[in-house]
């Protein structure tokens, strides 16, 4: 998340009661999660597994609960809950409506079909020449680019599917982010695209989704990606350019796949994959590889 305006070392620890290390007047530009973060965005980290891979990352303000030498040319704001103040300015400088409010700022282009039984949020961009169906849910802060489909029920800008356990209950890292739809993707019906935690989820040109397709938060899809029906890609992932996903396909958080892969139906992917490959498996392995296996166990009855 970018802030409209810069804000300042002191003015971030006086909003959120945090002890700061550096200059008072040190920029902080926005934040981010650990995969996105920009130099100039906090980034938080709340154990000690994660500190240097926080402490070393490109962000240039560090939300830490305990205190630590700073490297060079950074900041530390250090609290004794990072998550809970990591909620607290996203929501300062995010206003949260969850369709209770009507701000709108709608923005559609010329020719755009969009059915009234359509559900929009607030700061909703639409191009031209799109084809939204009935009962389609566009959360706040959604980019629609030219010559889109989205079919039925599809819901495009949920809530990210991230938390965690505090005395047996679960606690939410609020959702500011948005969802991009670049131009020509088709989505189908009954999808669910979760907007990113502080950043944007993407699918990228000329993609076309089947039904039944769920898209974790600040995963980025990328240009002529095909993907087939009850395929599950969780967040933080990234699908590059011209990648095919057959039916019922699983990729787990936080992995990559190369351009022009092919992921057989039931694929499940738990690292990163080359592209110009065809996996499958329960545990994806390279589609030649996993038939020399099947013959080797069927030669040994």
């Amino acid at each position: 998340m970018t802030f409209t305006k810069a804000q300042t070392l002191k003015s971030i620890a006086d909003l959120i009661g945090a002890k700061m290390i550096g200059d008072e007047n040190f920029p902080v530009l926005g934040t981010n999660e650990i995969h996105r973060v920009k130099t100039g965005e906090i980034v938080f980290v709340n154990h000690p597994k994660y500190y240097d891979k926080a402490l070393h990352s490109a962000a240039t303000i560090i939300l830490i609960d305990k205190e630590v030498d700073c490297p060079p040319g950074k900041a530390l704001l250090v609290s004794e809950d990072p998550f809970r103040d990591f909620n607290k300015i996203n929501t300062h400088f995010t206003k949260i409506t969850n369709f209770g409010e009507t701000l709108h700022e709608l923005e559609v282009g010329e020719r755009t079909q969009i059915h009234s039984s359509v559900v929009i949020g607030n700061n909703v961009k639409i191009g031209h020449d799109c084809v939204i169906f009935p009962n389609v849910v566009i959360g706040d802060r959604t980019i629609i680019g030219d010559n889109v489909i989205i079919q039925s029920n599809t819901v495009l800008g949920g809530d990210a599917f991230y938390y965690r356990k505090v005395d047996g209950n679960f606690d939410r890292l609020i959702s500011v982010g948005n969802v991009i739809i670049e131009n020509k993707v088709e989505i189908g019906n009954n999808c669910t695209i979760d907007r990113g935690v502080t950043d944007s989820t993407i699918i990228g040109e000329g993609s076309v989704l089947d039904n039944l397709i769920q898209v974790g938060h600040d995963t980025i899809i990328g240009k002529s990606v095909l993907i087939a029906s009850h395929a599950a890609i969780a967040g933080c992932c990234v699908i590059e350019d011209e990648v095919t996903v057959w039916g019922q396909v699983g990729i787990a958080s936080g992995n990559r796949v190369g351009k022009g892969a092919v992921l057989l139906g039931k694929t499940g992917v738990n690292r990163d994959l080359a592209g110009g490959k065809t996996y499958f498996g329960q545990l994806a392995e390279e589609f030649r590889d996993y038939l020399r296996k099947e013959v080797k166990v069927k030669n040994l009855k």
